[in-house]
């Protein structure tokens, strides 16, 4: 339980493999001692293309978005899933706000990502100020002590104030930031209303810190508030049995489960406390938020009830961490759904966003505010169905989850990164398993082991 609740790990590009990021702090204590704050990687070098590239990029994207795939693994069960109409007619008039730093977004765009995304924007607000992406919209971003060294968060504007959507780890740094927000722009302009799209610590992390300080009320999937919950009184040793026992399940080595074991559980430490109520955001809910409606949806793979939240009238998506720029979300098997498919939930889960226009502006959890909505579903997919061949090709003969991570992840990966490349490799494995490409052999050791059906 507590390698899922530590916080979700993005796993970046790169070679267009899962690797698990690497480098910055992964202690929260020493971060909060240096008190330094993690710069973004982004290069602005990333993003110099030429507008007319950027527009023929857009339009055009690396693949087309009626491509049909010829893999054998991936086939969408959208007809399955409930359908959202997403329209509106609500105006697009926003109230005032006395803000600093504010951009509206550039007519042309700055520059296209080789995958066919346009960023309007090359550069992220500076810590404590915010940028205006959309009428009534701010982006501010705060840092975390990880190698993703960041997190969007977004203040929209509400009767009497702001809601603020996702809040950061609850971590001196980054209530240092909130505070100059407060003393500063913030200044006549309260938080009304705190929604969190899910219950990972950079995303949960302020939130009854913020609901308390205002009192206000959190908004927030029902789901997300228990796993929450469970997640910050889950530190217990029953916890850490189950936990250790699920890897040596899946033949991690004895040195390597003492080293998960050490590392415990980190959730109290990102999130100090846990609002103790909560108002549901459903699926299909509508909510007014200011001058704006969004409509809720929510998605599955990488947290138990995900929430979006889309703006008909601005053509603004709201997309936490299940579509990301230029990093695949984090998509495991944890000890308490040993037998969980969530690969199968993610990629179905990315068929709710088809219905979206193109030129939607995609406001990601990672990363910079992008255009090219569908290009980057069809890499997300592509992506997946890629490992899933590579896993495929890798059970010719009987292998665990542990003997697969260096076949996926080929590089040395750190204690904190072992745990996810874990649960991502048994997230392929239950994926093919559950396709009937693979079966699962039990021996007598108790040992779980993968082979090519």
């Amino acid at each position: 339980m507590s390698e899922r609740a530590d916080r979700e790990h993005e796993v970046e590009q790169g070679d267009d493999r899962h690797e698990p990021a690497s480098g910055g702090r992964e202690d929260p204590q020493q971060w909060q001692e240096e008190g330094s704050l993690p710069r973004e990687v982004d290069s602005e070098a990333d993003y110099v293309e030429a507008s007319k590239e950027a527009e023929h990029a857009l339009k055009k994207g690396e693949r087309g978005n009626n491509r049909q795939s010829t893999r054998p693994f991936y086939c969408s069960r959208h007809d399955a899933l409930t359908s959202i109409v997403f329209s509106d007619t609500t105006s697009n008039a926003t109230p005032s706000g006395k803000m600093t730093r504010m951009k509206t977004e550039p007519q042309l765009p700055v520059g296209a990502a080789p995958s066919g995304l346009v960023h309007p924007w090359p550069e992220p607000p500076e810590g404590g100020t915010t940028i205006m992406v959309a009428p009534g919209i701010r982006w501010l971003r705060m840092p975390l002590p990880f190698a993703l060294n960041h997190i969007n968060l977004w203040l929209l504007d509400d009767e009497r104030g702001v809601t603020a959507v996702d809040t950061g780890t609850g971590l001196p740094p980054t209530r240092a930031l909130w505070e100059t927000l407060f003393a500063g722009e913030l200044a006549d302009r309260p938080i009304v209303r705190v929604l969190v799209t899910h219950f990972h610590p950079d995303h949960m992390g302020n939130a009854d810190w913020l609901s308390r300080r205002f009192g206000v009320e959190l908004w927030c999937p029902q789901a997300e508030w228990l796993m929450a919950q469970l997640a910050w009184q889950g530190s217990g040793g029953g916890d850490s049995a189950k936990r250790l026992a699920h890897y040596r399940r899946h033949g991690v080595p004895e040195a390597q489960v003492e080293a998960l074991r050490e590392r415990g559980n980190h959730y109290r430490q990102l999130v100090p406390t846990v609002a103790p109520e909560f108002r549901a955001v459903r699926e299909g809910d509508v909510l007014t938020i200011g001058a704006r409606q969004w409509r809720a949806f929510t998605v599955l793979g990488h947290a138990p009830e995900h929430a979006c939240l889309f703006s008909p009238s601005g053509n603004v998506l709201i997309s936490g961490d299940q579509v990301l720029p230029k990093i695949t979300p984090n998509v495991s098997v944890w000890p308490d759904q040993p037998r969980g498919n969530p690969l199968r939930l993610y990629l179905d889960s990315l068929a709710r966003f088809r219905p979206l226009p193109e030129d939607t502006l995609i406001l990601p959890s990672h990363g910079l505010p992008f255009r090219g909505l569908h290009p980057r579903l069809d890499y997300l997919r592509d992506h997946h169905e890629e490992r899933l061949a590579e896993a495929l090709d890798a059970i010719a003969e009987p292998c665990t989850a542990s003997d697969l991570v260096p076949m996926l992840f080929r590089r040395k990966l750190d204690t904190h990164q072992l745990g996810f490349a874990i649960g991502e490799a048994l997230a392929h494995l239950h994926y093919l398993e559950a396709e009937g490409l693979a079966a699962r052999l039990v021996g007598d050791d108790g040992i779980h082991r993968f082979q090519k059906a």
